[in-house]
């Protein structure tokens, strides 16, 4: 019986929704030790759903395992064509954007990238956290393909995938690479994060403030630091990532407060306690998106739920629902970002109130794109004569 079988039970047991569930899946073997995983987000680690084999680790009943290793994270280099992603999604304003990382560290349980492992053969649970991909030439791949004849800037997005600021990003300085490329080419960026280490490149945002080339979204899930452990276990704190919006904001750097995800009956009550703190700290925008369980997340948010909230199981469980269509993930295009029925009005009413009254932008002031200045060139291959 595989993992997602085993979580749609769980879904569906009677009262005792908790117990039947862990045991279901603890007497499978699916669950890793708590102890292989301390500091990370997903408590299973399944294997990728392209793989054509399904392991799970058992009792043979000859007690000779070997204690094995805990998740340690470890990156490889990956070495893309291009650096520039383009979309056509109508639910996001952006169609372009860049990933300087493939997997993250912060192993935010709820992160809808997770599913995203599957395509290098790895799992989207403690393999999304623990086996990481780096983009050493995404600036130099960055900077070809501005200098490309006929080439028209518009918004690149980034972090709308895996954070850049993620801790490795301490070492590999890939993001900072990015933005001295941008910067210098007066091209227009939105960036998203959880991580107070995007003021380490204030000064290379600030100049680009100077021109409206650039603004800042930090993402505060909740206020209590508690959930926010559990939920984010490697992110910044919730009161670093109200200092990083005040100190982009002193800057002169625009910045927005991002209450996502929203999930019911865990952090929807903070609503308006998030976007006050964020007001307070200098944010003149925001915005939200409710809880988003595709593929593989699904199984491994309702896993992580039984482990730390299993008194909340079903409600919250039943509320996600209620906006998905009676389905733990609706991924249409005008509801998978803010779901709907009359959960998902109550919570866009609350939301649309609570920045009218904080008098908080809800849509992206836009940024410049006429200033743009192709690069040199040097990066470019040269044609044949």
């Amino acid at each position: 019986m595989n993992e997602q079988s085993l979580a749609g039970q769980a879904a569906f047991a009677p009262a005792n929704t908790a117990d039947v569930a862990n045991a279901l899946i603890a007497d499978a073997g699916l669950r890793v030790e708590a102890e292989r995983r301390r500091g990370r987000g997903a408590g299973l680690n399944p294997s990728g759903r392209f793989e054509p084999q399904q392991r799970e680790a058992i009792d043979d009943g000859w007690q000779n395992w070997e204690e094995l290793p805990p998740f340690k994270t470890e990156v490889q280099v990956e070495k893309p064509r291009t650096a520039i992603t383009r979309n056509e999604s109508p639910d996001i304003p952006f169609d372009r954007s860049i990933n300087p990382y493939r997997g993250c560290e912060h192993g935010c349980i709820y992160c809808f990238a997770r599913p995203t492992h599957a395509y290098m053969g790895l799992s989207a649970g403690l393999d999304f956290e623990s086996k990481l991909f780096a983009k050493p030439d995404a600036a130099k791949l960055l900077e070809r393909e501005l200098a490309k004849p006929g080439y028209k800037p518009r918004v690149i997005a980034i972090g709308t995938n895996t954070d850049p600021y993620q801790p490795i990003e301490k070492e590999w300085r890939i993001m900072r690479q990015i933005l001295e490329v941008l910067n210098r080419a007066n091209h227009p960026v939105a960036i998203v994060t959880k991580s107070a280490l995007v003021m380490r490149d204030i000064d290379i945002l600030k100049e680009m403030a100077a021109k409206n080339l650039v603004r800042v979204g930090l993402s505060v899930t909740t206020l209590d630091r508690k959930l926010a452990r559990a939920m984010e276990p490697r992110a910044a704190t919730p009161p670093r990532r109200l200092e990083a919006i005040q100190a982009l904001n002193e800057a002169g750097i625009r910045t927005s407060i991002m209450v996502a995800p929203i999930i019911p009956a865990l952090n929807d009550h903070e609503i308006e306690r998030i976007l006050d703190a964020g007001k307070a700290a200098g944010a003149q925008e925001a915005s939200y998106v409710i809880l988003r369980l595709p593929l593989e997340v699904s199984p491994l948010f309702r896993d992580w739920l039984l482990q730390h909230y299993p008194d909340r199981y079903r409600h919250v469980m039943s509320l996600i629902r209620s906006m998905r269509g009676g389905k733990d993930y609706d991924a249409e295009f005008g509801k998978r970002m803010k779901g709907a029925g009359p959960y998902a009005w109550q919570i866009s009413r609350r939301f649309e109130m609570a920045t009218r009254r904080l008098e908080l932008v809800r849509r992206n002031i836009a940024l410049r794109d006429d200033m743009f200045v192709p690069p040199d060139g040097s990066g470019v291959q040269l044609s044949l004569l």
